[in-house]
């Protein structure tokens, strides 16, 4: 089988990634390349996968559905030459006997069905949470909303793509919208969502445990601080999570504080450093011994001021995810990613173009109580402080989060079916 992967963003090229190499463990055989349309595929190619077309960074960096004036810096930079490319590579890919995994949003769908070929469907981006509760009812607030009167959070118009004989499969981000998506003959599948395999772990949330406010007093609070994937964002990110940071020394005046910055290689540590310096942070060889040890990853970087410590580094993403306590987040699916390992995560509104207050308020919405929304960056100390002393919350916090992203596995469990489906 010949397999050309199409996906439309860091987050996406991220979640295909792992069922990718999942497939090049069952079945070695199958030629795998990749076509990212946004961004340069960097998981993909630092992998050992190769990539189908030219690629090439828009001013948007892929956010146009968060604001309409980056489509006319995108077409400025050239995005009609580099979509009719990108659409020429899957229709030869077809037309020599290939097939097609689109993963994302209705965009790298269409480019699959243009092409031709057969395809399946990893759905990262829509979710019946979007406009239902847990138990599958409408949200008060989305009663009007087109996708509620057409019947799906997939709109009609993706749902003709995603029901056509071509497709072979559609993977659904959660069991809710697979349900959903069943009721049109389209060949769903509920196999969980890969986007946490990359950083699950067998360690559990250490807040539940019995005694736990006695047991947290005694160890340092570790938070994960995320603020996205794409500059300039992701620096104006900083500066605002670094606000809600300064908020913890108030809020927890006898307890020490590290703070894990979880760093995609697209940022650029000298630019985050610069910012925490120009703030006050002094940048230290290292932190408390035993904390060293525990959060050491090569290429680490340290700063303190009062009682909290910051580590940062690009080279323990999962890591840092994994030892977080709970997170403040600026960010699409490194968030998700969080609270798919059971814990919550404080989310501030920014000037986007992705993290704008839309986006913040509709992440509420697709991950329910693990999220907790703090308008105001400064308060964000308080806002977790007062979670602290709320054990049955942060029991169904746990819970929830299990519910809306899935059990670990997912991208061998996908990989093995995209293998029945298609050969």
């Amino acid at each position: 089988m010949k397999l050309l992967c199409i996906s439309n963003g860091h987050g996406e090229d991220a979640i295909a990634l792992p069922v990718l190499q999942e497939l090049r463990k069952l079945s070695p055989a199958i030629e795998i390349i990749a076509l990212p349309i946004v961004g340069v595929g960097k998981a993909y190619s630092s992998n050992g996968f190769s990539i189908a077309s030219k690629v090439q960074v828009m001013p948007s960096g892929g956010f146009l559905n968060q604001d309409n004036r980056q489509l006319v810096r995108d077409l400025q930079g050239g995005l009609v030459g580099l979509t009719i490319d990108q659409i020429r590579t899957a229709r030869g890919w077809a037309q020599a006997g290939g097939k097609i995994l689109a993963v994302g949003d209705i965009v790298p769908l269409l480019f699959a069905w243009l092409s031709g070929a057969e395809y399946a469907f990893i759905g990262t981006a829509k979710s019946e949470y979007y406009i239902r509760d847990r138990h599958g009812q409408v949200l008060p607030s989305q009663l009007n909303s087109i996708e509620v009167k057409t019947g799906s959070y997939y709109l009609p118009w993706e749902r003709w793509l995603l029901s056509r004989s071509r497709c072979k499969a559609v993977f659904a981000r959660d069991k809710l919208t697979a349900e959903i998506l069943r009721r049109w003959q389209i060949p769903t599948f509920d196999l969980g969502n890969p986007m946490t395999d990359g950083v699950a772990s067998a360690i559990a949330p250490v807040f539940y445990r019995p005694h736990s406010a006695q047991l947290e007093l005694a160890r340092p609070l570790i938070v994960t601080l995320l603020p996205g994937s794409r500059p300039p964002e992701a620096y104006a990110n900083w500066r605002c999570i670094l606000i809600a940071v300064n908020s913890l020394i108030l809020a927890f005046k006898q307890r020490e504080i590290v703070c894990l910055a979880a760093i995609v290689p697209t940022l650029d540590l000298e630019i985050l450093g610069g910012i925490l310096c120009d703030l006050g942070w002094e940048r230290v060889v290292r932190i408390d011994r035993d904390l060293t040890d525990a959060i050491a990853a090569p290429g680490t970087i340290y700063y303190r001021r009062d009682q909290i410590a910051i580590a940062i580094s690009t080279q323990a993403y999962a890591q840092f995810m994994q030892q977080g306590d709970c997170a403040i987040a600026m960010a699409g699916t490194a968030t998700e990613q969080f609270i798919g390992l059971g814990k919550p995560a404080f989310i501030i509104p920014g000037a986007g173009p992705q993290f704008t207050p839309a986006f913040a308020e509709a992440q509420t919405r697709l991950l329910g109580e693990s999220v907790i929304l703090v308008p105001q960056p400064k308060d964000v100390g308080l806002e977790i402080w007062q979670l602290l002393q709320q054990p049955d919350r942060l029991q169904s916090i746990a819970e929830n989060g299990l519910l809306r992203m899935g059990t670990p596995g997912a991208a061998r469990r996908i990989a093995k079916c995209l293998i029945d489906v298609m050969s």
